[in-house]
């Protein structure tokens, strides 16, 4: 008979997004993830002593996920602002559970719009923003702000079933925006950025 497989920490991570992608936060708990493992509760308990730090590992590895998701662009679209906005919200249509679990849960803590757009994890969007569009770095964060609201809300509506995906709707939606928004004209326009 061959050994059983061992439990790790890293099993139990993945057993618990499968649950988690399949069957939504409701049903996330000890015992749906060790049946997921095909064990008992206490190889799970052993290598998470408290339920609250097994959600908290849960949680970083969907924010993993989620940040690998959006960072490997659709080249197709050129722009990698418009592909990182367009990423977002087919993250949030084709991974629902994942989307509502670190967003629209209490996981996410209250931090303000400001606090969000100064994060220096968000240098490397703002380099190309800049570049492209001649905006100064405190400008570029403001649209970036106005931007991240704009596909944060088309993705909730999208995880929640609330809105059909048409992604030339959404393209052209975020296109826009960003001209409006950096103060560049629409498509006949001279200022419009090569990026876009």
């Amino acid at each position: 008979m061959p050994p059983k497989a061992r439990i790790t920490r890293e099993r139990i991570l993945e057993a618990g997004l499968a649950v988690l992608r399949r069957e939504g936060e409701a049903h996330l708990n000890v015992r749906r993830i060790a049946a997921e493992l095909g064990c008992s509760t206490q190889p799970v308990m052993y290598h998470y002593t408290t339920v609250q730090t097994l959600w908290e590992d849960l949680y970083a590895a969907a924010d993993a996920l989620h940040t690998q998701y959006i960072l490997t662009p659709d080249e197709t679209l050129g722009n990698p602002m418009l592909a990182i906005g367009m990423q977002y919200i087919r993250f949030a249509r084709e991974e629902g559970a994942l989307f509502r679990f670190l967003f629209q849960s209490d996981r996410l803590g209250s931090r303000s719009l400001a606090q969000l757009t100064s994060d220096e994890a968000l240098a490397p969007l703002l380099v190309p923003l800049c570049s492209s569009t001649g905006l100064s770095e405190a400008r570029a964060r403001e649209v970036f702000s106005a931007l991240f609201l704009c596909v944060h809300g088309a993705a909730c509506l999208l995880a929640n079933n609330s809105l059909v995906y048409e992604e030339e709707e959404y393209v052209r939606l975020l296109t826009d925006t960003f001209r409006g928004l950096a103060g560049m004209p629409g498509k006949g326009g001279a200022h419009v950025p090569p990026a876009l």
